[in-house]
């Protein structure tokens, strides 16, 4: 388990930085600019991994990977990207919203875990991502004249859209996880 344990929690804060620096970038086709970022099809694969780690280890596993991947998102993400106010307030929000939704993630995930093996992930990573969605975008945007309501909405419209294609890696990774 700890080579797994250490995989996991080496990638939740790799997808934490990767979307902290994602999300200053509009999705820019489509006509999306406006409502969409990039941040939004890489950020549900911490969910992906939080779920794996709580369906094959238990919920303080899980815990335990997602306050290793915050502690290395954030540090790097402050060290990285500490260069203006928006920067900065992205790296709160997002710390803030990812421990807050991972948590909640955890805490739903593990109510559900005995439902069909789609229930937990599913349910848990949907409400997750509604609550980091709105921390996230509110905490690093709000009152800077980026319209911040919309963009959120993309983005959530797109994570429930990548949650619903991570049941697929995570049916098909599980097993390997709980080989390991």
């Amino acid at each position: 388990m700890d080579k797994i344990f250490l995989i996991l929690a080496i990638c939740m804060g790799i997808i934490v930085l990767v979307s902290n620096y994602l999300v200053q970038f509009p999705f820019e086709f489509f006509g999306q600019e406006e409502i969409l970022t990039y941040g939004a099809f890489s950020y549900p694969i911490a969910f992906l991994i939080t779920d794996l780690a709580n369906r094959s280890y238990g919920k303080i596993i899980a815990r335990k990977i997602a306050y290793i991947g915050f502690t290395i998102g954030i540090l790097f993400s402050l060290f990285v990207f500490l260069y203006d106010l928006i920067s900065i307030r992205i790296a709160v929000g997002s710390g803030t919203a990812f421990i807050i939704a991972q948590l909640l993630d955890i805490q739903i995930f593990d109510k559900l875990r005995k439902k069909k093996w789609f229930i937990a992930p599913l349910t848990s990573s949907f409400a997750g991502s509604v609550v980091d969605t709105l921390l996230f975008f509110s905490i690093s945007f709000y009152g800077t004249g980026i319209n911040w309501i919309t963009l959120s909405l993309g983005d959530l419209a797109v994570k429930i859209c990548v949650a619903l294609l991570m049941l697929i890696p995570f049916k098909l990774l599980l097993d390997t996880v709980k080989a390991s």
